[in-house]
């Protein structure tokens, strides 16, 4: 009878590590790590919050409503100008630097469109002051005496007034020219700046009280391509010019 063969050859050999059981992942181990990072994070980071908050002003049509409710209230025409910028800020209206034919006096183009100097303009005929006109008039005087950028042999009295080259020459015959300067307080409610932009273009905007606490900032409404806006952006570009118009100091 033959013999039964062990089950020593019946195996296939194996020659190489000894297998190992696949370790089990730490599943808390990761977690414990990134709670305590969060907490360390808080901890530390709670004296930032205050700050942080005080931070976080936002231009909301309520912070608007109680500021222009505020300046209406004043007799100065300054606040008054202001007010209507803050105004005009909650309107939506498209950036357009098309020519338009409009009336004279008292043209505008479509309420929906506009540039920067049509915030100016609008907001000067809010307070019963219609830069078309006066601009108009004094082109007419002095032509030669406003910038020839534009090949005009004439005055237009659609286009010249929403042309900040224009309006910036128009103010320094009319209105009072302040030095510019990089202190906030220097600049009122309803002054206007004209500034440099990187590309050597001139932008114009309406000096405004910032919102909530911090209406003790000097802040600016204007259109630099994305609508009219309420910014705290007096300082990010050169400025070239800051009037007040009327010039009620008699200088």
């Amino acid at each position: 009878m033959p013999r039964k063969r062990s089950d020593f050859y019946n195996t296939i050999e194996y020659i190489g590590p000894r297998p190992q059981k696949p370790k089990r992942r730490n599943f808390f181990g990761g977690w414990v790590i990134i709670v305590i990072a969060v907490s360390l994070s808080c901890w530390f980071g709670r004296p930032l919050l205050p700050f942080l908050k005080a931070t976080q002003v936002t231009t909301s049509l309520e912070n608007a409503d109680v500021l222009i409710s505020s300046l209406k209230s004043s007799k100065n025409l300054g606040s008054n100008l202001a007010a209507a910028a803050l105004a005009h800020s909650s309107e939506s209206v498209t950036y357009d630097p098309s020519y338009y034919k409009i009336d004279y006096p008292n043209g505008d183009l479509p309420a929906k469109r506009g540039v920067a100097a049509d915030v100016v303009v609008r907001c000067y005929r809010s307070v019963n002051i219609d830069l078309q006109v006066l601009v108009h008039e004094d082109i007419a005087e002095n032509f030669r005496g406003y910038p020839g950028l534009w090949g005009a042999t004439e005055p237009d009295t659609n286009i010249d007034h929403r042309r900040v080259a224009n309006l910036q020459r128009f103010f320094e015959h009319k209105g009072l020219s302040l030095t510019p300067s990089r202190n906030g307080k220097d600049y009122l409610p309803g002054d206007v700046v004209v500034w440099e932009l990187g590309n050597a273009e001139k932008h114009i905007g309406i000096i405004v009280p910032g919102p909530s606490n911090r209406s003790g900032e000097a802040w600016v409404v204007h259109n630099m391509g994305a609508g009219v806006k309420w910014e705290n952006s007096l300082f990010d570009y050169k400025i070239l010019s800051h009037f007040r118009f009327p010039n009620l100091s008699g200088n």
